[in-house]
């Protein structure tokens, strides 16, 4: 189920370190109260790492109740972002490199100009 993204409206990272000993309550509490989303969004697939990145914890609303989902790899690591506390929200095709391993976000990434020198 966690390989693929079919059947997911939308799909959460939770960036940096969560706390993995948390069951239902108190992930679906880090999504409503930290960083302000709804966790009862039917089909939106929340994720979340802790200090080892070979295990991650998934938290689903189906409608008539959360699907808590967890995921052990036996050899690898998930490449986490962890460079801030906050909901990034992935596309399928980011979903999709997280689960083989890839980086989702760039450590280093190309920032944008605001006023770039005009061309002669």
């Amino acid at each position: 189920m966690l390989n693929d993204a079919r059947g997911f409206k939308k799909v959460f990272l939770a960036t940096g370190y969560t706390d993995l000993r948390r069951g239902m309550e108190g992930l679906a509490a880090i999504i409503r109260f930290q960083f302000e989303l709804d966790p009862y969004d039917k089909n939106t697939l929340f994720l979340f790492c802790g200090k080892r990145s070979d295990r991650i914890k998934g938290l689903l609303w189906e409608g008539d109740g959360f699907l808590l989902l967890y995921k052990r790899l036996d050899n690898g690591a998930f490449n986490w972002p962890r460079t801030e506390s906050a909901a990034m929200e992935i596309t399928p095709e980011q979903y999709q490199l997280l689960m083989r391993g890839f980086a989702v976000v760039a450590k280093h990434p190309i920032k944008e100009m605001k006023n770039p020198p005009k061309a002669m």
